[in-house]
C-alpha cells in the first residue's frame, strides 16, 4: 500500500504565503506524475497543478505565477510554493500520484487533504 499525506494548510492573510507538502510512503518502486488539486465548498474538485517524474509542470491559469509546484524524487515528496494567496484560493488541497508498486500496474492513490484558508 502507498500512502500520500499532505501537511501545511493552514488560515493566511490575502497576500500571504504558504507551503504545502505531500510525502508519499510504502512500497514504492517509482512515482510517475503527481499533482495538487483543490476543491472549495459547493465546488467541484479542480486541478490546481501538475509535475511529470521528469519535471515538467502545468498549472490552472488562475495560479500562474503565484503557485509553484516541485518535488523531490529522492525523498518521494511533492511541494507547492502558493505565493500572493488570494481568498478565492480558500479550498481543501489534495495531491495524487500516480504510483508503481510490486506485482500490480499502476494506479493512482490520494491524499487525505489539507486546509488552506485565506482571510483577513
Amino acid at each position: 500500500q502507498v500512502q500520500l499525506v499532505e501537511s501545511g494548510g493552514g488560515l493566511v492573510q490575502p497576500g500571504g504565503s504558504l507551503r504545502l507538502s505531500c510525502a508519499a510512503s510504502g512500497s514504492i518502486v517509482s512515482i510517475y506524475s503527481m499533482g495538487w488539486y483543490r476543491q472549495a465548498p459547493g465546488k467541484e474538485r479542480e486541478l490546481v497543478a501538475v509535475i511529470t517524474s521528469g519535471g515538467s509542470t502545468n498549472y490552472a491559469d488562475s495560479v500562474k505565477g503565484r503557485f509553484t509546484i516541485s518535488r523531490d524524487n529522492a525523498k518521494n515528496t511533492m511541494y507547492l510554493q502558493m505565493n500572493s494567496l488570494k481568498p478565492e484560493d480558500t479550498a481543501v488541497y489534495y495531491c495524487n500520484a500516480e504510483v508503481k508498486t510490486y506485482y500490480i500496474p499502476p494506479y493512482v492513490v490520494w491524499g487525505q487533504g489539507t486546509q488552506v484558508t485565506v482571510s483577513s
